[in-house]
């Protein structure tokens, strides 16, 4: 389907185009909106491009917790950009639309990084579990070679999985106008669209993101288990500190990008509405990227000190 008047199939007008209605009611607040999220976004652009550039440069950093966490941020400035530049762009004109091309697009990107992430998060529990756990065997068990496997297996699962979700949304015929009660082209609001019964597939896709979001958060959840047994082995309360502020980034990580994505994603259909999508879908696409590169850096001692000497050796 291309182009933007719609195709008339038998008795159905079959939509070209999406028209995003999330932000039309607001009128005069849109500007303003504009400059609140453009702001953020480049924020969350430049924090992240420091952290990447920062473990670049620092050899003392080149430990597998920062390569995952290069891997996140790399993850978390395409993930913000899939979404947040369009929908500026729509707050700055009245025609707020975009074609099936387009939206698949956005789609794909949006789907594969977000799962991407769920298992991203799960390789750097992971990491935690080990460093803590097996102090001893660390650099043997997570080797550059292994942490090259987990961050291309995260990324793999990502992208097969996702590709072929998207695949599906986008074989479905689209009747009426085409409006979308969202700010970009969400999975659940793009089926609603959808002029046959998804009922049955919808099952399918419920049950796959149950699968492919619930295993890393088991995972984690596992991993975590076994490093809380581990801390309360440790006899010192200020051992036990130390050792937990080795996590605490992570945990708070894995808790902001996993309350919104079960909040949203294992809903069935009738408990959706478009004020809680918006809410939610606000959270995880422009609030949770801009608050991870915070997390991991003002509470990191390590970043910290990395950033500290590197401005002390060139101050711009």
């Amino acid at each position: 389907m291309s182009g933007s008047e719609p195709v008339v199939d038998g008795n159905r007008s079959l939509c070209t185009k999406f028209t995003f209605v999330a932000f039309s009611s607001l009128g005069e607040l849109q500007p303003l909106l504009f400059v609140v999220f453009l702001v953020i976004y480049l924020f969350t652009v430049g924090r992240n491009l420091i952290i990447i550039c920062l473990i670049w440069i620092t050899p003392s950093l080149h430990t597998p917790m920062y390569f995952f966490l290069v891997n996140l941020s790399f993850l978390e400035m395409c993930y913000i950009s899939s979404v947040v530049p369009l929908m500026l762009v729509h707050l700055l004109v009245d025609t707020k639309t975009v074609n099936t091309g387009g939206c698949a697009a956005q789609m794909y990107i949006f789907t594969i990084l977000g799962l991407t992430e769920c298992w991203l998060l799960a390789a750097m529990a992971y990491d935690r579990f080990v460093a803590i756990c097996y102090p001893l065997h660390y650099t043997l068990l997570m080797g550059p070679h292994v942490c090259l496997k987990l961050a291309a297996a995260s990324w793999t699962t990502g992208v097969v999985v996702e590709s072929v979700q998207t695949t599906w949304i986008f074989t479905l015929p689209f009747c009426g106008t085409g409006q979308i009660q969202h700010f970009f082209c969400d999975i659940m609001p793009v089926v609603k669209l959808a002029c046959v019964d998804t009922s049955h597939k919808e099952i399918v896709l419920f049950a796959v993101s149950v699968l492919f979001i619930m295993s890393p958060c088991l995972l984690i959840l596992c991993s975590y288990v076994h490093i809380l047994i581990a801390i309360l082995r440790i006899p010192s309360a200020a051992g036990r500190c130390k050792v937990f502020s080795t996590c605490s980034s992570h945990i708070l990580v894995v808790s902001l990008f996993y309350g919104t994505a079960l909040f949203t994603y294992l809903q069935p259909k009738t408990a959706h509405t478009p004020e809680t999508d918006k809410a939610t879908a606000l959270m995880y696409t422009v609030v949770t990227p801009a608050l991870n590169p915070v997390i991991y850096t003002l509470r990191n001692k390590e970043v910290k000190e990395a950033f500290q000497r590197v401005t002390q050796r060139n101050p711009l």
